[in-house]
């Protein structure tokens, strides 16, 4: 019924046709093991089978041409036991094409990730052992009778327990022995600032906008880092940045710093992080080599390849990335609020709201708290909230400082009677006339404040605060009256230029002095200006005035004079607002006593007869400038 696929006959006949006789169905596999002397074998290409874990052929079994078996899968170790081992090792160790729970797999794949990411870090793809190395490495450790993974199991039960390192690679043994010397402390994991330990990472893709060197800084933590340590770079990149700053002068400059690596070899040898911003010591450095002085502004830190520059990314409570790019300064100001917000979450324990009175006990200086695994020291301070005193958390001692001045005098102010009343029954009719009831009220606010400074405060405690409290009732009114006093003398002395403005006439040369003028001003009498100010630099305030007033005399006489100091230091006014922009929050505070000095510096320039309250100049401006950015 069925016609089998096999027949075996007893007898061929040959008349006109053949014919075969006695005639049976057989199975062929029965030939092979009946006639094992006559069929032959032969063999394709052999294959690697992850689920055995081993290697395997195809065999080819023929009787008399007639084939048995077209295509058996059997063992590559019964034909070929080296071919066979040396498959084992190239799938199933190097290429790791088999599920398998041995611990060394695992490591050794750790260990060639730690080289690739050495490559990443210096740039290289020569350092990373290739797989015939690997291989290698596999093949003189492993003995020949292994040939797949369950003589491997046997062999490895027995002698991991004498030599369970025996297949664990280092790192040094997957490095090859030509890349030279590659040290990775020279590119570290962590980037070290003040006590603090962020994470590096390293990419290498200059089609990548963060190829380079990528910092990532926890969001609370972001107010505490400087930004010109890592215009320094990691040790191992900085003979290459220092080599592209030289190469990256004008010809007229390049020429004299020639070859540039030996320069940049010669000024590290030197200088580091530790002497200051890197434009500033490297242009010093060049300047000594060269005999002259280099510019600083020749030094163009935006020309650096993007490899050379680091990139930032802000990370979340849960190590999420925020924000990311390669100008910290933008990212805090971006950031600002989300970097108060995350401060005031790490202690909720301190803040308080609604405080007419001190009833906090002892307020501490800082507080250490955990977040995403780092520390991060916070500083606690009483906040005006207007009708009443809060107490928040703030990221940076200066904020804090600046925080718990106004927390201080609002606090004061709440439990102390008014003073405004007592102040204007005891000024002079003429004062009263001149000043609004908002300036009275700020000329309280800075007699505090000054009282607070002289006494040491602010308060940190309940006993402190009551002190201080008694001080303040005692010499409040006295302190605010020598403060209204002197804020006449402004007020007065600022109708008055505003009356030589309006006779003088106009021109080219007096409009551009009026508007230098009018931005004076705007300075010196911003809103809030009587408590910014303070009591003690009042009487400065109305002979920077007076000095305004005797320029507005020569003005007519020296226009071209006039014009040139005013360009000088509207120059340094300049590189002053480039300076305190660039300035961390936490040293901001720094650069406050320059803006003075410029000031001084317009008396000098253009009222000498008023004098100056001390000496300046503009080298010496410069030179206090250049201090405060190499963070002295």
């Amino acid at each position: 019924k069925k016609q089998p696929r096999w027949v075996m006959a007893a007898e061929l006949v040959e008349t006109n046709r053949l014919r075969a006789r006695v005639v049976a169905r057989i199975q062929p596999e029965w030939a092979e093991r009946a006639g094992a002397h006559l069929v032959k074998r032969s063999y394709g290409e052999p294959h690697w089978n992850a689920a055995r874990g081993s290697a395997t052929v195809p065999e080819r079994v023929t009787l008399y041409g007639l084939p048995i078996v077209r295509a058996r899968p059997v063992p590559l170790a019964r034909i070929d036991p080296v071919g066979a081992r040396d498959m084992f090792i190239e799938h199933a160790l190097v290429e790791r094409d088999w599920s398998s729970h041995h611990a060394f797999l695992e490591d050794n794949r750790k260990a060639m990730e730690a080289v690739r990411n050495l490559e990443d870090r210096v740039r290289r793809r020569d350092i990373l052992v290739d797989d015939d190395d690997v291989f290698a490495l596999y093949d003189e450790r492993i003995p020949d009778t292994v040939t797949s993974a369950r003589h491997f199991d046997r062999w490895w039960s027995k002698t991991r327990v004498e030599q369970p390192d025996l297949l664990t690679f280092t790192p040094t043994e997957l490095v090859r022995p030509e890349a030279g010397d590659v040290s990775p402390s020279a590119f570290p994991d962590r980037w070290r600032q003040d006590g603090i330990a962020l994470p590096l990472t390293y990419r290498f893709d200059p089609a990548d906008e963060f190829d380079g060197v990528t910092v990532h800084i926890p969001l609370p933590l972001l107010a505490h880092v400087h930004e010109d340590d890592f215009a320094w770079q990691v040790p191992g990149r900085r003979l290459e940045l220092v080599t592209a700053l030289i190469r990256s002068f004008p010809k007229r400059l390049r020429h004299s710093f020639a070859p540039a690596g030996e320069v940049a070899e010669a000024v590290l040898g030197r200088v580091g992080p530790d002497n200051g911003p890197l434009v500033e010591v490297v242009a010093r450095e060049l300047g000594y080599l060269r005999g002259e002085p280099v510019p600083l502004d020749e030094l163009r830190l935006d020309l650096l390849p993007d490899h050379l520059r680091m990139s930032f990314v802000v990370t979340g409570e849960t190590g999420e990335p925020i924000v990311a790019g390669k100008d910290l300064s933008a990212l805090r100001s971006m950031l600002h609020d989300e970097m108060r917000d995350a401060t005031a979450r790490l202690a909720p324990e301190l803040q308080r709201t609604g405080l007419l009175e001190w009833t906090i006990g002892t307020l501490p200086h800082t507080v250490d708290a955990s977040w995403a695994g780092h520390t991060v020291t916070v500083h606690p301070a009483l906040v005006d909230e207007g009708d009443s005193v809060a107490v928040r958390l703030f990221a940076s001692e200066a904020e804090q400082t600046s925080a718990m001045k106004a927390g201080t005098r609002r606090l004061l102010l709440l439990t102390l009677p008014s003073a405004t009343k007592s102040l204007q029954r005891v000024l002079p009719d003429a004062t009263k006339l001149v000043l609004r009831r908002d300036e009275l009220e700020q000329c309280i606010a800075a007699a505090i404040d000054r009282i607070v400074a002289d006494n040491g405060g602010p308060a940190w405690d309940e006993e402190e605060f009551a002190e201080l409290r008694d001080v303040v009732r005692d010499d409040l009114v006295d302190t605010a009256i020598a403060a209204a006093l002197a804020v006449r003398d402004v007020l007065l002395a600022a109708e008055q230029v505003e009356e030589r403005i309006a006779r003088l006439k106009s021109s080219p040369t007096t409009r551009a002095a009026i508007d230098d003028i009018r931005g004076q001003l705007g300075q010196l009498m911003r809103p809030g200006w009587i408590v910014s100010t303070g009591t003690r630099r009042l009487p400065d305030v109305a002979r920077y005035l007076r000095g305004i007033e005797h320029r507005l005399e020569r003005l007519r006489d020296a226009p071209e004079r006039d014009l040139d100091a005013m360009q000088r230091v509207q120059r340094l006014e300049r590189e002053y607002t480039e300076l305190h922009e660039a300035l961390p929050p936490s040293r901001k505070r720094d650069a406050w006593p320059i803006r003075w000095m410029l000031e001084e510096l317009r008396i000098s320039l253009f009222a000498q007869t008023v004098g100056t309250s001390q000496r300046v100049s503009e080298k010496r401006v410069s030179r206090e400038m250049d201090r405060i950015a190499a963070g002295e």
